[in-house]
């Protein structure tokens, strides 16, 4: 069977989709990857074919805020500023999202990004489709919904928090649907119609997180599925860089430290967080922070050069000057799956790939969200115990970054539930049982 799947937004909205890919290749499916133009690399370095779309959330984030430090949800300002930007990420997304699926495609796998335009696509080709969401978004009365940042308003208020956010997900996407179906010359419908047509139908919705992070609300429907993570494939070539291999080996584990695609990167971060280390008393590995403007821009003061892209062949760029060439080293893109198990404690945004990763190593985490899905995960680290606090981004110090990241070092409770945690996750599947629904879907 010919399968796309097909995702828009960050590395963490990708990177998951293609061990997934990987594995229904494996299981005989010939697969194609259908992403943001800057993942060709990724997508290819897994052996999966790719075809590009829009929705490249980082490369919107950075030219809609000028690269100043963003707000976090919750609160009104992070909503806003998200909404905003949910408009201009869809914009051509369903015309990218057609055009992908025109070369032969028999089965649509559609991210939660994707699927409400997704949708129309799979049934203008009247092909099959499966929902294979890495965020919970159908509502519950089990938690709050994950978009909105709010605590849990009990039951009934959680129902009806869902519901809210799901009203404000089909103004993101109202304009782009009816376009699009437009273009494909299908009969008018409402995001709101294709969703009761969804519910009503049964479609399936495999959720690539695990069940002993987030348990399946008992209030869902039949068809909507908790499975268990999928995880990024690596390149089969890659080598971790001598410089890397080097700091780690000459003192005790360090803090990896990073904050994703979305935040801020400039020097003012830079220096929070050096001096957030040094609070601590550990060593550091901070990787994407005090990157030129640009992808492969320049050298900055204290750090080095080299680029700090996605992507960056050489992986290191070099140690920070000032704190001791054997405290503090500052990476490009290194596999987290490689890189996190070597980790005393992560420091990062907590979003659903890089929140995954750091569980699967049971490694302590302080979660400092941006936005998004963002804050949900961070609370989620923080209930299960492998987490001292969340810190928000808007409202990070070098004092409560140190302090917090002292206490994910030092409190044994912290690493051993992690390590519990991750020990549940390795005897998981994730990507087993979506090939499960996928040859059911081929029979």
């Amino acid at each position: 069977m010919r399968v796309l799947i097909v995702t828009a937004g960050s590395l963490g909205d990708v990177a998951p989709y293609t061990g997934l890919g990987a594995r229904l290749r494996t299981a005989g499916h010939r697969v194609t990857l259908a992403a943001p133009p800057r993942y060709a690399g990724l997508v290819a370095g897994s052996g999966l074919e790719f075809r590009p779309i829009p929705g490249d959330l980082p490369a919107l984030r950075t030219a809609a805020s000028g690269r100043r430090r963003p707000s976090s949800l919750p609160g009104a300002p992070g909503l806003v500023e998200f909404l905003r930007l949910g408009g201009r990420f869809v914009g051509d997304l369903g015309t990218g999202i057609a055009t992908a699926a025109e070369d032969g495609t028999d089965l649509l796998l559609l991210s939660s990004t994707t699927a409400p335009l997704g949708y129309s696509v799979a049934e203008h080709h009247g092909i099959p489709s499966l929902g294979v969401f890495l965020q919970p978004l159908s509502p519950t009365g089990a938690f709050p919904p994950i978009l909105l940042g709010v605590r849990s308003l009990g039951n009934w208020g959680n129902r009806a928090a869902g519901w809210l956010g799901q009203r404000l997900g089909r103004r993101i996407y109202a304009d782009a649907s009816r376009r699009l179906r437009a273009r494909l010359g299908l009969p008018p419908a409402d995001i709101a119609g294709l969703e009761r047509h969804a519910e009503t139908t049964g479609w399936p919705i495999s959720h690539g997180f695990s069940p002993a992070v987030l348990p399946r609300p008992p209030d869902w429907r039949s068809g909507l599925d908790v499975v268990g993570y999928w995880w990024p494939l690596s390149a089969p070539d890659w080598r971790p860089p001598a410089a890397l291999l080097d700091f780690l080996a000459a003192g005790p584990p360090p803090v990896y430290v990073g904050f994703g695609s979305l935040a801020d990167t400039g020097g003012e971060l830079h220096t929070l967080v050096i001096r957030a280390l040094r609070r601590a008393g550990v060593r550091g590995v901070v990787q994407g922070i005090g990157a030129g403007p640009e992808p492969g821009g320049g050298a900055v003061p204290g750090i080095g050069t080299g680029p700090l892209a996605d992507g960056d062949p050489a992986g290191v760029v070099g140690p920070e000057s000032g704190t001791g060439s054997d405290q503090v080293l500052t990476v490009g893109d290194v596999p987290h799956g490689w890189l996190f198990p070597r980790m005393a404690a992560l420091v990062h945004h907590a979003g659903c790939g890089t929140a995954a990763a750091g569980l699967r190593a049971g490694v302590p985490a302080v979660p400092v969200p941006i936005l998004a899905d963002q804050p949900f995960w961070a609370a989620r680290l923080a209930a299960l115990g492998v987490s001292p606090e969340v810190i928000p981004f808007h409202r990070l110090t070098s004092d409560r970054l140190g302090t917090a990241i002292r206490a994910a070092v030092t409190e044994p409770a912290f690493r051993h539930r992690a390590r519990l945690l991750a020990d549940r996750l390795a005897a998981e599947d994730g990507a087993g049982a979506v090939v499960t629904a996928v040859d059911r879907l081929a029979r």
